[in-house]
């Protein structure tokens, strides 16, 4: 079993699919049919409603994001593209699917899962139109986002984990719509950035936020570059030492996640 590597989706999107129209049943994950189509019913309908201001409110758009809506009433009938190159944001640029060769890509076609308030959950060749809906929406007759999918995700993300290890860099509102337990959570291994500097003489870290999702994005390329199968969460951690990033551990606590400061000097 490959480890699976869960990462968040992003704002950024590409501005239009090239593809078929979306089918839900071609989506990987299909347990999560009924949860997605519940989902998409309730954001093309609020978008399509004339209330654009309730719209506006529940994804939290700007009035200059009117266009968001009039595409999102949209999604049943636009075009698709893979995941893999809808999503455009920051970590997506640092992890440049396109340009890994042809092993790298088919080993990250079998170990990524991204997030998503729409989907829930996406393999990178699941082909979906551009949307906007962040997991901090509330959708009429769904209610918010996040409690609805941590109803739903558990069993399904479970099952994906399998026996192998999980490398979990969602950020925190994602992270909340699955949290692993028991065995599955110690073979779970969660990343945060630091950055550290020298200020006065004296070494000072910091969390990063725009630069944390940069370096994520390298951190899975670099994992895929290498041909990286770790099997266990021991053998996750020792890659990422292999590829001469910093890792420092905290302490351990039965059930739960391990977590990793990863330290960079350079952003």
């Amino acid at each position: 079993m490959p480890v699976l590597i869960l990462l968040p989706p992003s704002e950024g999107k590409t501005e239009a699919g090239t593809g078929r129209r979306l089918d839900l049943s071609r989506l990987s994950r299909t347990e999560l049919t009924p949860a997605r189509e519940a989902v998409l019913t309730a954001l093309v309908d609020l978008c399509a409603s004339p209330d654009e201001t309730a719209a506006r409110d529940a994804l939290g758009l700007s009035e200059g994001q009117r266009g968001e809506l009039r595409r999102n009433a949209r999604l049943r009938a636009a075009a698709t593209a893979p995941a893999g190159r809808l999503y455009t944001g920051v970590l997506y640029e640092a992890l440049d699917l396109a340009t890994l060769p042809p092993a790298a890509q088919r080993a990250a076609r079998r170990s990524v899962l991204i997030s998503s308030g729409l989907w829930g959950a996406v393999r990178l060749t699941d082909r979906v139109p551009p949307y906007r809906c962040p997991i901090g929406a509330r959708l009429p007759g769904v209610g918010a986002l996040s409690t609805y999918w941590r109803s739903v995700l558990g069993p399904v993300l479970t099952a994906a984990a399998g026996n192998g290890p999980v490398l979990d860099l969602r950020s925190g509102a994602y992270a909340a719509t699955w949290a692993p337990r028991g065995a599955v959570a110690e073979r779970t291994v969660t990343v945060r950035v630091l950055h550290e500097r020298l200020v006065d003489g004296v070494p000072t870290r910091s969390v990063v936020s725009h630069f944390n999702k940069a370096t994520k994005g390298r951190l899975v390329r670099d994992l895929l570059l290498a041909d990286a199968r770790p099997r266990t969460a021991d053998a996750l951690v020792g890659a990422l030492r292999e590829l001469a990033y910093t890792v420092e551990e905290g302490p351990r606590a039965a059930g739960r996640p391990r977590q990793l400061d990863l330290v960079v000097t350079e952003l």
